[in-house]
């Protein structure tokens, strides 16, 4: 009977674990499993061999040049603050502001009365002068005549060849008087020095100007014109040797996308900037249609070299890593990681070493290449845009059509 009584009681403790186990919800047996479970070597191991679709560009081997960009800012090779030389009273303006003249063109008249008056003066003395000379001749020749019939003495012949002397130095200082009366009267007229356009003019009739010190007008030469810009201390050397060689090309666009204009470098300063580690430097542009302006800030682009034969590929294939510069190209349908060195980059190629024309390297799905990773060439870009273009939608281009 005792032996019965164990028997029963072990049934019955057997039967309530059952019973507590039955009673889980789904939840938490569940979440009893084994995590371990859940990430099966063969789960994971089951997307490991899917492959990667990616878009590839074939490396080219061109001549690239290498540009140098810089902002300038134009500036006229030519520009006159036209002032008067004598302080006087303005009688006629000849001109209207923002006209274009000519180099000598007459600009202003002043009062030139007193001027006038001066050289009338000058020329006056000059004819008194010339009448005292001649008088002085016929008497040196009478006294001549005289010292030969011995009527006078050698003296007396020496003072009157000495009367002669003297008047004809007067008559070369009237002569010097009468060139610096018409120096003065010529000041009245004010000419243009160069030709250009004229700027503001903040005078008129009867405005009194003080010599060398009131700008009339300000002649501006606007073709050709030039532009300012900064060349960086390592490109000295190409733009000296261009510079030798007639000036390189250099190309100047208006920021406000006025166009662009094709000039020639003409000059390269004699110092290095310590501050900024850069040379000033000028090119000369054509002008005829006056698009360019002076103070106007131009993006300046210049050829400095050419590198030959370069190896290019999109910016967009290069990766960059703590080791340095790598792309990934496809070789037999897998990824292969290759370190190149960036030579130049010029808008969205650049000129690398490291990888040969023809090979194909990964640009678009780069992200998710590592090396040996089977690789799928996505479809070409210019297929999706001609679908569009179509009225095709992108998704849809790869679909065969309906019968």
């Amino acid at each position: 009977m005792k032996t019965a009584h164990v028997f029963l009681n072990l049934a019955c403790s057997v039967a309530a674990i059952g019973l507590w186990g039955c009673s889980q919800k789904p939840e938490t047996a569940a979440a009893a499993a084994p995590a371990s479970a859940a990430a099966s070597p063969a789960g994971a191991a089951s997307g490991a061999g899917a492959p990667v679709t990616v878009t590839t560009f074939k490396a080219l081997q061109r001549d690239l040049p290498v540009l140098l960009k810089a902002t300038g800012t134009v500036t006229a090779l030519t520009s006159v603050d036209v002032k008067s030389q004598v302080t006087s009273v303005i009688a006629k303006v000849h001109i209207e502001e923002g006209q274009f003249v000519k180099a000598g063109q007459l600009l202003f008249t002043l009062d030139s009365r007193t001027d006038e008056a001066n050289v009338a003066k000058a020329k006056a003395q000059l004819a008194k002068d010339t009448a005292s000379l001649a008088d002085a001749q016929r008497q040196l020749a009478r006294n001549k005549e005289l010292l030969a019939q011995n009527f006078i003495s050698q003296g007396a012949l020496d003072t009157a060849r000495t009367g002669v002397d003297a008047l004809v130095a007067t008559l070369a200082a009237d002569q010097a008087a009468i060139d610096a009366a018409k120096v003065a009267l010529s000041f009245d007229r004010i000419t243009a020095p160069n030709a250009g356009r004229a700027g503001l003019v903040p005078v008129s009739a009867g405005s009194v100007v003080q010599a060398n010190v009131t700008t009339l007008v300000t002649i501006t030469q606007l073709d050709p014109m030039g532009v300012a810009f900064s060349l960086p201390q390592r490109n000295l050397g190409d733009a000296l040797s261009a510079l030798k060689g007639g000036g390189a090309a250099v190309t100047a666009t208006l920021a406000d996308g006025g166009g662009a204009f094709k000039g020639r470098l003409q000059f390269v300063d004699n110092l290095v900037d310590a501050s900024s580690g850069s040379v000033k430097a000028k090119a000369v542009f054509d002008n005829k249609e006056n698009k360019l302006w002076p103070g106007a800030f131009v993006e300046v682009s210049q050829t400095v070299s050419i590198i030959k034969d370069a190896v290019v590929v999109p910016q967009a294939a290069l990766i960059q890593g703590a080791r340095g510069t790598v792309v990934y190209t496809l070789e037999d349908g897998k990824a292969v990681s290759k370190p190149v060195q960036l030579l130049y980059s010029q808008g969205l190629d650049a000129a690398v070493s490291g990888i040969q024309a023809g090979d194909l390297v990964v640009v678009d799905g780069k992200q998710n290449v590592r090396p040996g990773v089977r690789l799928v060439e996505r479809a070409a870009e210019p297929k999706k845009a001609a679908s569009a273009a179509a009225g095709v939608p992108a998704a849809d281009a790869s679909k065969p059509a309906a019968p």
